[in-house]
């Protein structure tokens, strides 16, 4: 994907399907033709032009508006050219086909290839270029907000402030060590120990509001398990307020999967209602067989299961055994949420003595009256690791919380060595020189192209 990257470039921006507004993108070192072509007229810079778009016999294919964004003042930092037509499927087509026509060595765009282009030019850094679409892909309000204040900046502008801090650093020791005949010691002069600390604390920060912003694009992978008829879908519907999971007294109503994305608090979870689980996986017909096994997949690959209890089965012969079973066949990483339902169900007198027979932290609820609802909401978003509240927060994905973290490991390297004074200033100087370069990864200044390829080849065509 990183090559031609000299050649013209032009694709339909706008999503697929019927429209009232579609616009076509081209983007080259010189889109003159295309304009002389098309609109059949020059155009006046970042002014949009209402007129007609011709095909190649002059004929008008459309009208609409017409913007030209010369470079470098440009999305791209190249020559743009947006061409604002009606909405439908077959005339954006036409269009497209008649710019590619029109302008010479002009290709289809590969996907993420205008916005690759912006960050080439040094129109965006890589975090500001995967912000851009994770503020088309947001599914909340706040993940759209913190995107948006990733694409503005906030973001790079903390990692740029920490990486230039450690580069003083660096100097710092870099020139203690060119220098080892001097009698001043230029590290302890300088407070070296107490600016890397500082460094440190301003990185831990950073890192928490990144695994904030991680938690916001990505979400939590929840999984409603138990045993057949313990409430599990009638859970779903509540925690989505919605009738999505047939509800009956008839045990084994769920056979298969079923799934809905939720927002609390703006975080966004995946829940994951599955078919009831016996203990030993037995399994009255092929068709619940099927749906027992896909159940232990979806609790395979959860952040969090909801092992939801029946509390009027409490007591019954063989009931309490099978749900142990059951726990001791849970994978070992994933964490598990002690659910006891049908609260609505039990006498008060019952009731009120649950805190002291239930084990520690489990919650208690009606999922059909809607009680203990809130606790459940909120021991989620604290398994989550969310912080309510958090103002600032910036999008981020796993790979900037992972780079933040290996630079946090090689900082912490650089403290131990600090403490030795300049017996260990190669050292010291190592551990810094390789947490710049983590830094650097976030915002594209240390990445490989076989990165830049993954990243961008995952936005959509037209950006």
């Amino acid at each position: 994907m990183l090559a031609r990257l000299n050649d013209p470039i032009v694709a339909i921006a706008t999503a697929p399907g019927r429209g009232a507004v579609g616009i076509v993108r081209a983007s080259g070192a010189d889109l003159a033709p295309l304009i002389a072509a098309v609109c059949g007229r020059p155009l006046t810079p970042r002014f949009a032009h209402y007129g007609a778009f011709l095909d190649a016999q002059g004929e008008v294919i459309d009208q609409g508006l017409a913007i030209h964004f010369p470079a470098p003042h440009s999305y791209t930092g190249e020559d743009v050219l947006e061409l604002q037509a009606h909405g439908g499927p077959v005339l954006l087509q036409l269009l497209l086909a008649r710019c590619l026509e029109a302008l010479p060595g002009a290709r289809l765009a590969q996907p993420g290839e205008f916005t690759q282009r912006a960050f080439l030019n040094g129109k965006l850094d890589l975090a500001q270029a995967e912000a851009v679409a994770d503020l088309i892909d947001a599914s909340t309000e706040a993940a759209a907000r913190s995107a948006s204040r990733a694409l503005a900046g906030a973001f790079s502008q903390r990692v740029h402030a920490l990486a230039e801090r450690i580069v003083q650093l660096r100097m710092l020791v870099e020139a203690t060590l060119d220098f080892p005949e001097e009698e001043v010691d230029f590290l302890q002069e300088a407070d070296a120990l107490g600016r890397l600390q500082a460094i440190a604390a301003e990185l831990d920060a950073t890192l928490a509001q990144a695994r904030q912003g991680a938690l916001l694009r990505e979400g939590l992978r929840v999984v409603l398990a138990g045993q057949p008829n313990v409430g599990k879908s009638s859970l779903l519907n509540a925690l989505a307020g919605a009738e999505l999971a047939i509800v009956t007294a008839i045990p084994g109503t769920t056979r298969d999967r079923v799934a809905e994305t939720i927002q609390i608090e703006g975080v966004p979870l995946h829940v994951v209602d599955t078919a009831g689980l016996r203990a030993g996986h037995e399994a009255s017909d092929e068709v619940e067989r099927i749906g027992i096994a896909r159940s232990w997949q979806a609790i395979g690959e959860a952040d969090a299961v909801i092992f939801l209890h029946d509390l009027t089965r409490r007591g019954e012969p063989g009931y309490e055994a099978a749900d142990a079973a059951i726990a001791a066949q849970l994978p070992a990483g994933v964490a598990v949420l002690q659910v006891y339902n049908k609260l609505d169900a039990v006498p008060a007198g019952v009731a009120a003595q649950l805190p002291a027979e239930l084990p520690a932290g489990a919650i208690t609820l009606s999922a059909r009256s809607g009680q203990g609802l809130q606790a459940l909401r909120q021991a989620l978003l604290a398994q989550a690791g969310w912080q309510p509240g958090a103002e600032g927060v910036f999008i981020a994905r796993a790979r900037h919380v992972d780079a933040l973290q290996r630079t946090r490991a090689q900082l912490q390297q650089a403290l131990a060595h600090a403490g030795q004074g300049n017996a260990a200033l190669d050292l010291l100087a190592e551990e810094l020189r390789l947490a710049h370069e983590h830094l650097g990864e976030i915002t594209g200044q240390m990445s490989a192209d076989e990165l830049l390829g993954e990243i961008f080849s995952r936005f959509c065509i037209g950006k």
